[in-house]
């Protein structure tokens, strides 16, 4: 299930080696005449960071400024290689639609030429599947297994779910739950909607919330997703979410090739609330994202990364869109307006 240490350590040594030597013979062939440097020919020389460019749908207007279609269409021109649709109680992903539904969204999306790269959604919040509220517990897991539905129908593999949480601060209708309480719900009811995504062959990735009093660690994640023993519980590794108080690219070295899937989600260190205001565009905050990306390419990661983003822009909103494009580009050296670029 996991791949030979011995080859990561290989892979790392070929990688840096090159990237060295690339590094290292560009420095010394384009220093010009007033000690510039073109930053282009560096990236060009380096070697790409072989990852998928992704953005979650909630970095658009959608659906009050742009409908589906047009949201796929804007990611696909924008240079994305796939997007993350999100389930609701509304909309285009919601228990309102089905099979027929999802497999037109599918198609769509084929015709465009552009990868649904996952399901997110944020119902897991009031719905958790460890609230005090049977009712709610309930509805979480109809609506989990709803989710996997639809993921297999829209023909990706990628689920991200919320196994539940210990507090929410944000939300004042719930009532803390007890870890040792929180934990045993939690794992009844993954337990409960993993052989419907074994079958489905949908991954249901757990995500790294930390504001949620649960599964604070990295160690506290393997020890979850590894208890199933199951080839299709893996993690959702989000960025932003523990950057708080702890680091991403320490806990992309520990949790290795359980990692599934990724949110490139941007944090900035200035603030000090739980709310959305804390993340940012992308490069416009606090994550050290060079050492982020050297962690993953380090344990092998060669699957999407997502921006996620809360607040589509309200004027010229296709302009985040690019801006973020163009920021992947240059974290994952991918040729692009760099060739213009001179720094001295």
């Amino acid at each position: 299930m996991f791949p030979d240490e011995r080859s990561w350590a290989e892979q790392r040594c070929t990688r840096r080696t090159a990237l060295g030597a690339a590094l290292a013979a560009t420095a010394a062939s384009q220093v010009l005449g007033h000690g510039e440097v073109l930053a282009a020919d560096a990236a060009a020389a380096a070697p790409r960071i072989d990852m998928k460019k992704s953005i979650n749908l909630w970095a658009f207007p959608y659906p009050d400024q742009m409908s589906l279609k047009q949201c796929l269409q804007l990611a696909k021109d924008a240079g994305f290689d796939g997007i993350e649709l999100n389930y609701d109680l509304e909309n285009d992903l919601s228990p309102k639609h089905g099979t027929a539904d999802y497999q037109a969204i599918r198609k769509q999306a084929d015709s465009i030429g552009i990868a649904i790269s996952g399901v997110c959604s944020f119902l897991f919040w009031p719905y958790p599947m460890t609230s005090n509220a049977p009712e709610k517990r309930a509805r979480s897991l109809e609506l989990g297994s709803k989710m996997i539905q639809a993921a297999h129908d829209l023909g990706t593999d990628n689920l991200l779910v919320v196994p539940g949480a210990v507090h929410i601060p944000w939300r004042t209708d719930y009532e803390p739950v007890a870890n040792d309480v929180c934990d045993r719900r939690a794992r009844e009811a993954v337990g409960k909607l993993l052989p419907q995504a074994e079958k489905l062959g949908v991954n249901l990735n757990i995500e790294n919330i930390f504001f949620n009093g649960y599964l604070l660690s990295p160690r506290d994640m393997i020890e979850f997703v590894d208890s199933f023993k199951s080839p299709r519980l893996h993690v959702h590794f989000d960025t932003g979410n523990i950057m708080m108080f702890q680091f991403p690219e320490h806990w992309i070295k520990i949790l290795g090739p359980r990692i599934q899937n990724v949110h490139f989600k941007e944090f900035s260190k200035k603030g000090t609330d739980y709310s959305l205001e804390s993340f940012r565009p992308l490069l416009d905050g606090s994550t050290n994202w060079p050492a982020v990306i050297t962690a993953l390419d380090d344990v092998g990661y060669r699957g999407y990364v997502t921006f996620e983003y809360f607040h589509p822009w309200n004027h010229y909103p296709e302009a985040l869109v690019y801006q973020t494009s163009d920021s992947l580009d240059r974290m994952l050296r991918r040729p692009g307006r760099l060739s213009a670029q001179k720094v001295g």
